[in-house]
């Protein structure tokens, strides 16, 4: 005897079972669903989710259930003013459930397999997630008119509509934090104060750099006696956020690290045609520059496999005396916190030497995935919900101008005031209480909504440090063509593709990634890179496939 595991699918109120395709033969599938539309002729209609749990509350209002990702869930979102705006738009109760980012880490794929998906989903579910479970991802294009709001919004950022599209369809909403955050993902920062005192210039080459590195080892530069000093610290080796391979900009080698995008995975673009950086002369440049680097006990030996709480002990520190010269991050304040901040600026995008010509240095083109806080996770309903119109009003609401200024920074008007002519002021002492931005009271970069480029923001502190940080950066962004040298944020393969792309990618990263490293620590790129190009391009780890989809699908959106 076979037992099959349950997969519950909800048809707007009717549950059935249905067999995992590896184990229950289509055939068994129709049959069950046939039994089950049978079985509806005498059996009431359940409720939607998968259980039992009633759909309205005790004064007969549509309960909405929503599952959000965030930073901090000791201040639950059912106590806000916010949600309470949103149950009045809605006339419904709203349910929420909080889960924090290694708890959802842990239970993502378990709850999905088990069919586990809350009515709205914040922050929880990517693109690929909605193409490997797509029964479970509302198509919400034909619903855009019961969303005005969002209508609106895809309608001011039509960039924005192109990047969750799913050929005809739209899985996941994005949603647009505001003009403040327009910003690259990724900037490089130097202890400005360490070079004042050790009568240094602004490094603009990576000779210079490896200079002042030398110099912030030996010299003392935070004067406490200490050899304590770490010249350059950095996260992790990837094409990910704040990775030290943005340095391939250096040589006009374009990344995109935020967002999901073809950079994250690998490609980038040069005079139109796909390209990979795992073959590039620039990444092999970047590995052989940290490996001097390290080699000289400029960066640490042990930052490709320590903790997140080594790497803040090295940056904040005790929050008096600074140990760190050049990192890369997001604003100099979260990087650094408050205290040390105020030492550190952004380093101008690098020159890999000085006979680089200005208009080929480059640097990070991730500002549109910053704005929209998608993040590779947006919004997501569950078509089997019981109460689809609830479910709707409650959306819209949440990308109204209130709405969405309530969602990422705080309720109105207990934490942020309304002024009037679309300006709002953020209370400094309520919504920093405890941290340097709002995640504690507020959903933040997890929230659905649209901070509309008309709204001013008073005391965005977030958004006014990171555009501060973004300045040095953006001459050179300026060099950046956003369709010959980028692959656009909103290029997506259909679900074929994606997964083909994505068994792929874990091939080549399973090689590559610990080539790559090995060669940070112990060094041999130069003499091992024609041997490592020809094993990376090898068609059992599909690279050449992957670039040729990629240029599919480049040609398809940008030609």
């Amino acid at each position: 005897m076979i037992i099959v595991p349950r997969l519950i699918v909800c048809v707007r109120g009717l549950d059935y079972y249905e067999g995992k395709k590896n184990i229950m033969a289509r055939g068994s599938v129709r049959i069950a669903v046939a039994a089950a539309a049978a079985l509806a002729m005498i059996i009431p209609l359940s409720a939607c989710g998968g259980n039992s749990q009633p759909t309205t509350d005790a004064n007969g209002k549509p309960i909405v259930n929503i599952m959000v990702r965030r930073n901090v869930t000791d201040h639950p979102m059912k106590d806000t003013q916010y949600s309470k705006y949103l149950e009045a738009q809605c006339d419904c109760t709203i349910q929420w459930q909080e889960v924090s980012d290694n708890a959802w880490g842990q239970q993502k794929s378990a709850k999905m397999a088990a069919s586990e998906f809350p009515d709205i989903g914040l922050s929880l579910f990517s693109s690929v997630d909605a193409a490997k479970y797509k029964d479970y991802f509302e198509d919400l294009k034909p619903h855009l008119n019961e969303m005005p709001n969002v209508k609106a919004f895809f309608k001011a950022q039509p960039d924005a509509l192109k990047y969750v599209e799913d050929g005809k369809k739209i899985p996941l909403l994005p949603s647009d934090r505001g003009k403040g955050y327009e910003v690259s993902g990724t900037h490089m920062f130097i202890n400005k104060t360490w070079l004042d005192k050790l009568g240094l210039d602004m490094p603009t080459t990576w000779d210079e750099l490896e200079t002042v590195l030398k110099a912030f080892k030996t010299q003392d530069p935070n004067g406490n006696g200490k050899a304590d000093e770490i010249p350059m610290n950095i996260r992790s080796l990837g094409f990910q956020l704040w990775s030290p391979l943005t340095l391939m900009n250096s040589e006009g080698v374009v990344t995109s690290f935020m967002g999901g995008s073809a950079s994250e995975q690998g490609f980038y673009v040069e005079n139109g045609k796909i390209k990979s950086y795992y073959t590039s002369d620039a990444l092999k440049d970047v590995i052989s520059y940290l490996h001097e680097l390290m080699a000289g006990g400029l960066i640490p030996k042990d930052v490709l496999t320590r903790d997140a709480s080594q790497y803040n002990a090295q940056t904040i520190s005790d929050g008096k005396t600074a140990l760190t010269g050049v990192t890369f991050g997001w604003s100099n304040f979260s990087e650094f916190g408050d205290a040390l901040g105020e030492q550190y600026v952004t380093l101008p995008p690098l020159k890999k030497d000085a006979s680089t010509p200005d208009e080929d240095v480059k640097w990070d083109y991730s500002q549109n995935a910053a704005r929209w806080a998608y993040a590779g996770a947006g919004l997501s309903v569950n078509p089997n919900a019981a109460n689809q119109d609830a479910i709707y009003k409650v959306i819209d609401a949440m990308y109204s101008e209130e709405g969405s200024v309530q969602g990422y920074f705080g309720s109105i008007p207990d934490i942020v005031s309304n002024d009037g002519n679309h300006q709002y002021t953020i209370n400094k002492d309520k919504a920093y209480a405890e941290y340097p931005d709002t995640r504690s009271i507020a959903l933040q970069d997890r929230f659905g909504g649209w901070i509309r480029d008309d709204v001013t923001m008073v005391n965005d502190t977030n958004a006014d440090q990171v555009t501060a940080s973004d300045q040095a950066v953006r001459p050179a962004r300026e060099h950046v063509d956003p369709i010959n040298d980028v692959v656009p944020i909103y290029v997506r393969p259909n679900t074929e593709d994606t997964n083909i792309l994505q068994n792929n990618n874990t091939a080549i990263a399973n090689y590559a990634n610990n080539q790559l490293a090995k060669w940070v620590q112990s060094g041999g790129v130069d003499k091992e890179w024609d041997s490592y190009v020809s094993k990376v391009s090898e068609p059992s780890l599909g690279l050449d496939e992957n670039i040729q989809i990629w240029q599919k699908w480049y040609d398809q959106y940008t030609k």
